[in-house]
């Protein structure tokens, strides 16, 4: 057998350091419980939600959702008051990730087990924000925003930065498929097309403002991650590849000054750099599950 050549040997490395930070360090033995065990399914490896929730344009995506999601003061508020983001940003990560991961491809039973746990948790995270307003994070419509900032960034970075075109059937699809574990969740009546998803966000957009917690969010996202400085630049593109996937009106409200031309451009080359070192850890991990 041949040695491993160094080509390879960097893919691997920066294929396991991203798995790593995203997925937290089990995240091989925790990959053969979602995609390894047998079980009926609620999505499939044809399916426009697998398609999109695999590729490596996830990562300009949801800095991109982070970024839409932190516009809405009580939603802003609840991330800011109970979510440690600052103080344990990889393990909020690592929480989200898992969450992303379970409901797309795991088996029914332990995606409705772990949708069943987060309501639980949402029940419990209760507060005011900056100008004494209410919240609590099972609102319905707090969820609907959540739901609708995070999908639509995730559909709107893969059609900039996937490896395949996806066709507006396919992305309504997405839209529909998405839908179910957010309803499970609490969501009333999610989105099941791109228009109805437009609709969604701009009904939102009265009630979207640059709160100082927003402000200091956007700041640890953008000028201050928590990451070693070698490891900056490259982060650093797929923040602008998040950025320019933003509506303009969102891009606006939060003054970046990314001109959306050169973010397009260095976010595809920032997806398909991290699309190539997942290449060289996950051998097939995403290949069709075991029947049920």
């Amino acid at each position: 057998m041949s040695p491993v050549g160094p080509v390879r040997v960097v893919q691997r490395a920066l294929g396991e350091a991203l798995r790593s930070k995203v997925a937290g360090a089990d995240a091989g033995e925790r990959g053969q419980q979602i995609w390894g065990k047998p079980g009926e399914r609620w999505f499939s490896t044809g399916d426009p939600i697998w398609r999109v929730h695999e590729d490596a344009s996830m990562f300009p995506g949801g800095v991109a959702a982070l970024l839409l999601q932190s516009l809405h003061p009580l939603a802003m508020a609840g991330v800011a008051g109970h979510s440690g983001y600052k103080g344990d940003p990889w393990g909020r990560l690592h929480r989200t990730s898992n969450y992303i991961a379970v409901t797309t491809y795991a088996t029914i039973p332990d995606a409705t087990a772990l949708i069943d746990q987060v309501r639980a948790v949402h029940e419990r995270v209760r507060g005011k924000d900056h100008r004494g307003r209410p919240y609590r994070a099972s609102d319905p419509h707090l969820l609907a925003w959540i739901h609708a900032a995070e999908i639509a960034s995730f559909l709107a970075a893969y059609r900039a930065y996937g490896p395949a075109p996806l066709s507006d059937a396919d992305a309504d699809t997405y839209v529909a498929q998405a839908g179910l574990p957010a309803r499970l969740l609490g969501v009333v009546d999610p989105p099941a097309t791109v228009a109805e998803l437009d609709g969604v966000l701009a009904s939102y957009r009265p009630e979207l403002e640059l709160t100082p917690q927003a402000s200091e969010t956007i700041d640890f996202l953008l000028r201050t991650p928590p990451l070693p400085w070698a490891a900056r630049p490259g982060y650093w593109m797929l923040a602008a590849g998040g950025i320019a996937v933003l509506p303009d009106w969102a891009r606006e409200l939060i003054g970046t000054r990314v001109p959306v031309r050169l973010g397009r451009g260095v976010g595809r080359l920032g997806a398909a750099t991290v699309r190539w070192g997942l290449a060289g850890v996950e051998g097939g991990r995403r290949s069709a599950p075991p029947p049920a």
